[in-house]
């Protein structure tokens, strides 16, 4: 699918290796079962435009730690609009990281793979009792549609280091679920959340639509410790 007009805003010089994701996406990536066929046509602004969203709201440089990444969103297209993020894609199923270490190598990003699951005590490796090099402290952990935001705050509070961020990719239920686990998330050591919206324009059969997502974004432990 030709992408909208939006996107070359979006990735620059890096158009071409965000029109080669999508094609990876919308052939392998539907192929295999990691998105569903009717996914292909709204593949720019449902995933690509949108993976994208919450590049602001990220520093320079940082570390970010995107749990389930499945096909690689919101991590890939973000990894292309902001080259200067260090990423780890963590999915603990192996087709999914097979896929993932294919389109990284295919498109030479820099992308670090981890098969693990993520747990309240940290980072599982799989199969179980798999070794490999410990992850720095997150300055980021991202999800998109993963687990409930509770759930989601257990895993990042293992993962994070002071003054770091969850951003949890959530629809249009976010409010409600936020409400809900609120005081979870108080409970593990995070500060006041903020719920955004953004809304990614894009072209679907000839003609201009919008799809709005939102983002609960809660920063962990003491701010005043931020290094």
């Amino acid at each position: 699918m030709t992408p909208p007009t939006s996107a070359a805003t979006v990735f620059g010089d890096r158009l071409p290796l965000a029109e080669r994701l999508a094609n990876w996406l919308t052939g392998p990536g539907i192929t295999r079962g990691l998105l569903g066929p009717r996914e292909a046509e709204l593949i720019w602004e449902r995933h690509l435009l949108n993976g994208v969203d919450i590049a602001p709201l990220i520093p320079s440089g940082s570390v970010v730690v995107d749990l389930g990444s499945g096909a690689g969103l919101p991590g890939l297209p973000l990894l292309l609009a902001r080259p200067d993020l260090h990423l780890v894609l963590v999915e603990p199923k192996q087709r999914r990281v097979d896929f993932l270490e294919e389109v990284c190598a295919d498109l030479a990003l820099p992308a670090r793979v981890v098969r693990a699951r993520a747990t309240a005590a940290g980072l599982i490796l799989l199969p179980e009792g798999a070794e490999g090099s410990e992850l720095p402290a997150a300055d980021v952990v991202t999800a998109r549609a993963v687990a409930p935001l509770a759930e989601l705050g257990k895993w990042a509070a293992a993962l994070l280091r002071p003054g770091g961020r969850l951003l949890a990719v959530k629809g249009a239920s976010a409010g409600d679920e936020l409400d809900r686990d609120r005081g979870v998330l108080e409970g593990l050591g995070f500060q006041p959340p903020e719920v955004l919206h953004f809304v990614a324009a894009g072209e679907r059969a000839g003609t201009a639509s919008q799809l709005t997502t939102t983002v609960i974004a809660v920063t962990w432990g003491d701010v005043s410790r931020e290094t």
